[in-house]
């Protein structure tokens, strides 16, 4: 006899009956295991909540200094209500990871958000096998194919160089909490002085003390007025562009993510160039990762539910889509004294 799901769908979220915790809520409840950071997984005023080990400092810095949080080691185990949970690494940012409920012999992964491509600020993803598998799909179709992350790099450095030889600021935009210190960790430093927004700078500072190696930065907001901009690189997060702060630069300006594969994408955000770089796994990366599970069944979300619940029907895969309250990625909102 086929067994009941260890997670069900509620109106506050995924909810595991059995242990009596919720993963990623979407409500304040009284037990959360996250994934990661990021306000589309972390949800404000839960009563606890649990993490990896290494992601609990950029939970903290999102949730506030009076959370209840608890961390656990990557592959270490504790146990609630006779339900085993485990964290491994999700390959997405720093500290994020796969929620691994194990209850009477039967495995169910839930993964958050993650990425196969290599990335410098975070462990890699790691498979798990399970009989249920709860992936995203963000970029779900097969058009999204990311470049070797290598090579999006060099355009990225090329880009900043040719501004900063025509004396121009290079303005890049990336996600405040991962994409920035990806971005950061990657580029060539010698180029020129680096500067971000304060939205960014404060994660940097969460990444360093984390040991998380970043090149020197000075946020902009801080520096005096007539400072000249020409060369320097400045950092900052998408919700950023277009407002008054970014006018004093007088910058190139770019964007860094997997939306930029769409020809069209980089006119509608108003950006003068686009670089492809995400940090959620490429149609190949989320096939790849799906056929290592070896999971009987799949539940799909966040994204192009669709077509991959499609595709993998026809390798003979039980598979859902789930309409979660949050589909896709979520900008941080950066506040005018962020700047």
């Amino acid at each position: 006899m086929k067994k009941e799901p260890l997670l069900q769908l509620t109106d506050d979220g995924l909810y595991c009956p059995q242990g009596d915790f919720y993963v990623d809520p979407w409500l304040p409840v009284d037990r959360a295991v996250i994934t990661h950071a990021h306000s589309d997984h972390a949800h404000s005023g839960c009563k606890s909540y649990l993490a990896a080990q290494p992601g609990v400092p950029v939970l903290r810095a999102r949730l506030g200094a009076l959370a209840n949080i608890a961390g656990v080691p990557y592959g270490g185990r504790i146990e609630h209500n006779g339900v085993r949970i485990s964290l491994q690494p999700a390959g997405h940012i720093f500290g994020s990871a796969q929620v691994r409920i194990e209850h009477q012999g039967q495995v169910w992964v839930v993964s958050g958000d993650y990425k196969l491509s290599p990335d410098p600020t975070c462990l890699p993803f790691e498979p798990i096998r399970c009989h249920g598998f709860l992936t995203e799909s963000t970029f779900g179709l097969p058009i999204y194919r990311w470049p070797e992350p290598s090579v999006v790099f060099e355009e990225i450095n090329a880009w900043w160089r040719a501004n900063a030889a025509a004396g121009k600021a290079s303005l890049l935009y990336g996600y405040a909490l991962g994409k920035a210190q990806r971005l950061l960790a990657g580029i060539d430093a010698s180029i020129g002085p680096i500067y971000t927004h304060g939205a960014v700078e404060r994660m940097n500072q969460v990444y360093r003390e984390a040991g998380v190696q970043l090149p020197p930065t000075q946020h902009a907001g801080q520096m005096p007025k007539g400072t000249d901009w020409k060369g320097t690189l400045i950092v900052a997060p998408p919700s950023a562009n277009n407002t008054s702060w970014m006018r004093k630069f007088s910058a190139s300006t770019s964007f860094a993510s997997g939306w930029m594969q769409i020809r069209g994408t980089r006119r509608r955000r108003s950006v003068d160039r686009g670089f492809v770089l995400s940090d959620h796994a490429d149609w190949p990366g989320l096939l790849h990762a799906i056929r290592e599970t070896g999971a009987e069944q799949v539940w799909v979300t966040h994204g192009y539910t669709g077509v991959l619940v499609r595709w993998l029907r026809e390798q003979g895969i039980e598979a859902q889509g789930l309409q979660t309250r949050f589909e896709g990625e979520v900008d941080e909102p950066a506040t005018p004294e962020d700047g």
